[in-house]
Parts: C-alpha cells; structure tokens; sequence
C-alpha cells in the first residue's frame, strides 16, 4: 500500500487491522486491532495525528486529516461510511458517519450517534450519544430507536468480519472474461435499514 513517513512519523497498522493496498497512510496514522480501511482512503497525518482505534472502519475514498497538534480520531467501533471526509473531529465509541458526510474541526459525535449520509456537521458541533442528526448544517433530528441502534451494531460486526476475511481471501487476480454459469451475489448480513422498517422490526 502507499505508507509514507513524515517528519519522522511512521504510520502503525495493528497485524490484526486490514489495510487495502489502494488506501494511503502518512506520518502520525494509526490503525488499531480489527479495523477495517477500505481502497482509496485517505489517513493523512503529516499535520496532526489521524487515528482508527479498535474495530473501527474507514471505508472507501473517505478522507481523515486534522490541524497540527490536533487529533481527527474514529473511537472504538467506529462506523465511518463511503466517501465521507473527517477534520480534526472526534467520532465516538459505536457511532455511524453516514455516506459523503462532512465533519469538521472540534466536533464531538456522541456514542453510538449516527449522522446522516451526505450531512455537513459544522465546526464545534457536539452530538448527543444515540441520537440521529442530519442536515447542512446537521442539525439533531431525534434519539435513534434499540432496532437502529442494533442495526448499526450489526454493520460494524460485518467490516470486523470483512477485516479477518480480507487478510486471508483478498488476493490479486486477473479478471474473468464471462462470468461462470450459474453465478449469483454474496447473501447473507446485514441488510439496508429502510427494509427493517418495511418489514415491521424498526421505527
């Protein structure tokens, strides 16, 4: 993968934590045990320190940088979705960055919170824990129900299994040129929260 020292700082990846070789880490990053980075993200700590703690995951071209002397931190099972970009904020233990989402500097987002795809959560926001907020800017929208909050318990589960699975199935390869008779998708897992609505289990 691309790994760069900087003004001394190595990056550190746990032996445990999956780091695809298309994701790129500079100076003070860390990756903690289980995690899970996704290809095309970025942990950049050439100014201040951008850190994954364990069973965290930061998945594909998101983005984590920060201020020097600062901290952009994703907490202990963290759920940090496509494409969203984090700025010196501190995500906490359990919480879900939704899709394209922004967080900026000096943010707090509470444990097990959840922020909407494509929110911008603005500078020195603080999030309550359990809470869904959205919005540009965010905004608390209501407290997240025991089925969301298991829902997103479950989607972690998943990149913790996707990190043990990818260090030992993951492989490079030369591409078919048809697919095989009779090929159908991956099931099983979690499944979209809209569904659980429909079916009667959420709220």
């Amino acid at each position: 993968m691309p790994c760069y020292s900087y003004a001394g700082y190595r990056p550190v990846i746990h032996p445990e934590a999956f780091v695809h070789p298309m994701a790129t880490l500079i100076g003070d990053a860390l990756v903690g045990p289980r995690c899970y980075v996704g290809p095309g993200a970025s942990m950049r700590g050439d100014f201040g320190r951008v850190e994954l703690c364990a069973g965290a995951n930061l998945q594909d071209n998101c983005v984590m940088h920060s201020y020097p002397g600062r901290i952009a931190r994703v907490g202990e099972n963290g759920h940090v979705g496509h494409g969203a970009v984090l700025h010196g904020c501190e995500v906490g233990r359990g919480a879900l960055i939704g899709i394209g989402a922004v967080i900026m500097d000096n943010v707090l987002i509470g444990e097990e919170a959840l922020v909407a795809a494509m929110s911008f959560v603005k500078e020195g926001t603080q999030v309550p824990p359990r809470t869904l907020v959205g919005g540009i800017p965010a905004r608390v929208m209501r407290e997240l129900s025991a089925v969301e909050l298991e829902w997103k318990a479950d989607g972690v589960r998943q990149y913790q299994e996707l990190a043990r699975r990818s260090l030992l199935e993951l492989h490079p390869c030369e591409p078919l040129t048809a697919p095989e008779a009779g090929r159908q998708p991956r099931s099983g897992g979690s499944r979209p929260l809209a569904e659980l609505r429909e079916s009667g289990r959420g709220s």
